[in-house]
């Protein structure tokens, strides 16, 4: 029986016929999800230089001998080392002329997140090259999701569902957020998860949208607010649901409906084909008519996969149009400084007919005794 090939020899495939069609000479990689999406090879990074570079006819790295024993069990792309004493200028050129890269004017893709230096190092050992950011080879790619992919995502919404359900099941008088945090992070830790992020806003703390959860205590009267994820199989989970401790404010209430409402109008426009300003709109246009649109701080929404925020981001100025197997962030919200804020998210992946949500947990405003 013939082995299937790896995912990634199928991604380095895609990528060679992505780069033939967006005429692109060379992709360069420095340590970084992107690599460790391509390869599966996620090296230490410090100052010396690491770049995976690939043309049609060579993929290699460059790479320090001090981490390539640990590297090479991750891939079978040829390593050209360097080391401290000799440095990686020599290593470089070999990788540049095994990539036939010495002509002149090549399009080259940078990964937008590897170090400067790295990069200048690169584009300074060629000859007049011509330089572009990863988004219509690699970035293109990693936005449509695989169904391995796909199925990592939804298990680690599904441990996500169940511990944000236990925190608010949880809730009593005088706990501090950061008990909180922990009984999220004690739920992941348990079930083989790896918390990956958590928020946790009371009161009037919900109305920062990017709270550093710390030592507020809860008492009757107060908003409660989840943002939290945890990482299963390399994929992450992102969620936000919201509560009250206690007699629910109606004010509180009148406000989550607004933020429903504008999850329903977002979730109805993301599909194949939309126009992610356009989904971005629709949440907005519900939160301004009802009179809360200057308290809507942020986009809509932002892509999820290797990393928690990645292309595509649903933002009011993005151009980009929306292909099924697109995976992202719906997450309207409302916030009013010194009384709660409301924010509800959901992550869905595209398909033919609309967005599937990843998360089985209702957006429900909880409601805790006090």
């Amino acid at each position: 029986m013939t082995a299937s090939p790896s995912p990634y020899d199928a991604r380095l495939t895609r990528l060679r016929q992505r780069m033939t069609r967006s005429h692109t000479d060379l992709v360069v990689l420095g340590p970084s999800s992107h690599m460790m999406w391509l390869t599966g090879v996620n090296p230490h990074g410090d100052e010396r230089p690491v770049l995976l570079i690939i043309s049609q006819s060579h993929a290699g790295f460059l790479m320090p001998k001090l981490n390539a024993d640990s590297a090479r069990s991750a891939t079978n792309l040829p390593f050209h080392c360097w080391s401290d004493d000799v440095g990686p200028d020599q290593a470089l050129s070999d990788l540049l002329a095994a990539c036939d890269a010495q002509r002149p004017g090549l399009q080259v893709v940078l990964d937008e997140t590897m170090r400067a230096d790295f990069a200048l190092r690169l584009l300074g050992a060629l000859d007049a090259p011509q330089h572009r950011f990863t988004d219509d080879t690699v970035g293109a790619l990693r936005a449509v999701k695989e169904d391995s992919e796909y199925q990592s995502l939804k298990a680690a919404h599904l441990f996500n569902d169940a511990a944000v359900k236990q925190a608010f099941a949880s809730l009593e008088t005088g706990m501090s957020e950061r008990d909180v945090q922990a009984i999220l992070h004690s739920h992941y830790k348990a079930n083989g998860a790896k918390p990956e992020f958590t928020i946790v806003g009371f009161g009037a703390n919900g109305a920062f949208p990017h709270h550093h959860t710390g030592d507020s205590t809860l008492s009757p009267g107060m908003a409660v607010l989840i943002d939290t994820g945890c990482r299963v199989q390399g994929y992450p989970s992102d969620m936000t649901r919201c509560g009250w401790f206690g007699a629910p404010d109606p004010a509180y209430l009148d406000v989550a409906q607004v933020v429903e409402q504008a999850v329903q109008a977002a979730l109805a426009a993301a599909r194949p084909g939309a126009v992610a300003a356009d989904v971005d709109r629709a949440a907005r246009e519900v939160i301004t008519a009802a009179g809360y649109g200057e308290h809507f701080l942020h986009r809509t929404g932002h892509g999820l996969g290797v990393d928690v925020h990645e292309p595509p981001y649903i933002t009011a100025t993005s151009n980009v149009v929306l292909e099924e197997g697109n995976v992202f962030s719906i997450e309207p919200g409302i916030y009013l400084p010194g009384h709660f804020g409301v924010r509800l998210e959901e992550i869905v992946i595209l398909r033919q007919d609309g967005a599937e949500i990843l998360s089985e947990l209702s957006r429900d405003i909880a409601i805790v005794s006090g």
